[in-house]
């Protein structure tokens, strides 16, 4: 059952937007039965950002404004948003008004039906359609297949999730959007649907097509911590097992070349190849033992287990 809502909306260089957009979370929040809080977070602004937020927050008791000391980027800020936030549903939404506020009911509806997450999918996309369109949709067919979530829109900020769903989820670098990735390995239900999308009014977008390159390293991450966070040595001692068999069958070449060719090892560079593939087997499977314990050293000291549990009866009741 859903008691309290919490809005977070990560913020950098946007006071042409802020108040706009609070007027309209206002009107929507007000028409919904469940407590409310709408979260600003300050990502190092450098225009009058910050002084707007102050003042909405210092008018309104459900406003909370955070600042940064600096800008550490969209993911950071939306961390930041979950971590002072209370409600047991959280909807993060960006600042510059693209997003429609009046898509929240739609969203929470949608969780009453008994998904964990709603996933926002802005069907008709006001953005170029060259720099943005298109590369966010050759992207998100990427993360589908690799990550096996299929959403439409992995880029869509406006989701509602359930705090229980990602209360052990932390973020790093631009992975924001695999936020139903992680949760999906929790076993969250995740359900998507269109939301409005409106072109930019104010200001300007501060993400270009270098931002498709991080995608891609973090979807590299994302896919190693699914497949290989419990047992990091198969990647690395399956590499370091390539890299001596490459030797092996380098030197035996060389050998073949030296003694049936009649072409001496000095006049090839087989043997230094061979060496090098040699000691990179051996550092491969001592990087792989190193990560092994690292990743003991993680989960124990935390008191983390390997498993999760959906359920457990005792005497014919749940527990």
């Amino acid at each position: 059952m859903i008691e309290k809502i919490s809005i977070t909306i990560p913020v950098y260089n946007e006071e042409k937007n802020i108040r706009e957009l609070y007027e309209r979370l206002t009107r929507v929040l007000n028409k919904i039965t469940y407590d409310s809080e709408i979260i600003f977070v300050n990502d190092g602004s450098q225009d009058g950002s910050g002084k707007i937020m102050n003042e909405i927050a210092d008018q309104d008791s459900r406003v909370q404004a955070i600042h940064f000391t600096r800008n550490f980027g969209q993911t950071a800020a939306m961390m930041a948003g979950f971590d002072f936030s209370d409600g047991d549903i959280i909807v993060p939404m960006d600042a510059d008004l693209q997003n429609d506020p009046d898509d929240i009911p739609k969203l929470l509806e949608k969780l009453e039906e008994g998904y964990d997450i709603c996933s926002g999918w802005r069907k008709n996309r006001q953005d170029s359609y060259i720099k943005r369109n298109l590369v966010s949709r050759i992207a998100n067919k990427l993360i589908s297949k690799i990550s096996g979530v299929t959403l439409k829109d992995y880029g869509c900020t406006m989701k509602a999730y359930r705090r229980n769903v990602i209360k052990g989820v932390r973020l790093y670098g631009e992975m924001h959007r695999f936020i139903p990735i992680y949760a999906s390995w929790e076993g969250a239900k995740i359900a998507e649907i269109p939301v409005n999308h409106h072109p930019r009014i104010h200001g300007s977008s501060s993400y270009g097509l270098e931002r498709t390159i991080k995608v891609i390293l973090d979807l590299i991450v994302v896919t190693f911590l699914d497949n290989y966070a419990q047992k990091p040595i198969y990647v690395f001692g399956g590499f370091g097992f390539l890299c001596f068999l490459s030797s092996i069958s380098t030197l035996l070449y060389a050998t073949y070349l030296k003694f049936i060719k009649g072409i001496a090892f000095i006049l090839t560079p087989l043997p230094l190849i061979s060496l090098m593939a040699f000691v990179t087997s051996i550092m491969c499977v001592l990087l792989g033992l190193l990560a092994e314990m690292i990743m003991r050293t993680y989960y124990e000291s935390q008191g983390k287990r390997v498993y999760l549990i959906s359920e457990i009866r005792s005497r014919g009741e749940d527990v």
